[in-house]
């Protein structure tokens, strides 16, 4: 099916629905939250009923975004046990109830004359409250931190719409608007929303609309910086610039405003990168103890994979290690060539991604034990690719130990040599000064024959440091 006919049948859906579930995927970013937050507007605009859940608070960075307080954490229980009472020949007098030894009494009175019968009680469970849902920026259900499986019947009851552009996309909607080659998921968004807006009524996409659009634009090409740009990411941004997208304004909250904490946090970080530089890789670790330490918060971790790519000159491969509150280890992945695969390392591990740009989670381990399974992997990875000389010894993540050992053998040798070299020379016989009289044969090369046996040195008279006569020159 054609991207085409995939919008046209995400927009007849969005007509024809009433109440709207909208869901980005966590941790949110730029993009999801930019994506999410539009998509209600304009539902609001149509007149219809919408709801953003995001179960993972809204980073402080991102809290410009107009209408970001729309956003709701709580789960949303379909699991209601409806008993309904037909009155249609009896009317309610009161109802009371009660619950005792693990049971629950509702007691029903009915007016004077009046009676209920059983055959006047029916039992159901709660209808879904929506008609559709749209997930977006989502490559699997998991990244919706544990509302799928808390609403599973939901998701199977209702038509889910998934929006995305990870090439790692799971394709679990019943419509999948998935493209690989947009720079992000507010980049697939601009057309269906001009089309909604040509189907249902105009200006649909306002400043707010564009500003939230072109904000995932930026965030996910790093302001136009990462290789995943592309001239489809500037015509797009172009368009929403000229709908009234306020650029400097995401500019300035999102690169120019940096809080000390934060700043502290960055400076912790990168003076703890680790380089690999035969495997071509670099990464860093930040812990709990970091986040104390600096009185920074797990989101103010931003854009800290980009600086380590900068400082990184040469390096293939850089890592974000993170150590979350819950005890999960987060781990971003980036690749400064489209040749190195960073969405495969995030496969390996259940993760996805771009790739160039990927992701994944690790449980049930410590921050510590994470970093050297993750670093020996990649090692592995990078050592397959690079087709390097495999070796029996495992390497130290902290220490290149190859390295440290292929000094020691050069110094040994070197020690060596300069052993032979005194022991050839106390065999050699004392200079003695050289006289006037020895002035014919003054410059003349004249190396002691080999087969000559030379004369005894004398003993030094004082003790000093031995030296090696190679060469004999006479005055």
């Amino acid at each position: 099916m054609g991207k085409e006919n995939t919008q046209k049948q995400i927009v007849d859906l969005i007509v024809r629905s009433e109440k709207i579930l909208i869901l980005p995927s966590s941790p949110p970013d730029g993009d999801s939250l930019g994506s999410a937050i539009s998509l209600y507007m304009v539902m609001q605009k149509l007149g219809k009923k919408a709801t953003v859940i995001c179960t993972e608070p809204i980073p402080e960075v991102l809290k410009f975004l107009p209408n970001s307080t729309v956003i709701q954490n709580e789960i949303i229980s379909t699991g209601d046990f409806i008993i309904t009472l037909d009155c249609s020949d009896s009317q309610v007098d009161s109802i009371k109830s009660s619950i005792e030894d693990n049971k629950v009494n509702i007691i029903i009175t009915p007016k004077e004359g009046g009676d209920f019968t059983r055959n006047n009680v029916s039992f159901n469970r709660a209808k879904s409250d929506y008609d559709m849902i749209i997930t977006v920026d989502t490559a699997e259900r998991i990244q919706l931190r544990g509302f799928y499986e808390s609403n599973i019947e939901l998701f199977q009851s209702i038509p889910v719409v998934n929006i995305d552009h990870h090439v790692s996309n799971e394709h679990f909607g019943k419509i999948n608007h998935v493209d690989i080659m947009a720079a992000s998921t507010t980049e697939i968004l601009l057309p269906l929303l001009q089309e909604l807006s040509e189907r249902t009524i105009p200006n649909l996409i306002d400043e707010d609309v564009a500003t939230l659009l072109l904000t995932g634009i930026i965030t996910d090409t790093g302001s136009f910086q990462n290789a995943n740009t592309t001239p489809k990411s500037f015509a797009r941004a172009a368009e929403l610039i000229s709908y009234g997208a306020r650029q400097q304004e995401i500019i300035q909250h999102i690169y120019k405003t940096k809080q000390l904490s934060q700043l502290k946090l960055w400076g912790r970080v990168l003076t703890k990168i680790q380089t690999d530089d035969q495997h071509r890789m670099v990464w860093s670790v930040v812990t709990q103890q970091d986040f104390k330490d600096t009185q920074s918060s797990e989101d103010q971790t931003g854009d800290i994979i980009d600086e380590l790519m900068t400082n990184a000159p040469g390096a293939e491969v850089v890592l974000l290690i993170r150590e979350k509150e819950d005890g999960d280890v987060s781990v971003s992945v980036r690749t400064t060539s489209a040749a190195v695969d960073g969405s495969a390392i995030a496969e390996h591990f259940g993760g996805g991604g771009h790739t160039q740009a990927a992701g994944f989670r690790m449980n049930d381990t410590t921050v510590q034990e994470a970093e050297l399974k993750i670093v020996e992997y990649v090692r592995n990875f990078q050592k397959e690719r690079l087709g390097l000389q495999k070796s029996d010894k495992k390497a130290d993540p902290m220490i290149n130990v190859e390295e440290l050992m292929r000094r020691a053998e050069e110094a040994q040798k070197a020690t060596a040599i300069m052993d032979t070299a005194t022991s050839e020379n106390s065999a050699q016989p004392e200079e003695k000064a050289p006289t006037k009289k020895s002035k014919k044969s003054s410059k003349s090369f004249n190396p002691q024959p080999a087969h000559e046996k030379p004369e005894e040195p004398e003993e030094p008279t004082t003790p000093g440091p031995k030296v090696e006569t190679i060469y004999k020159f006479e005055d």
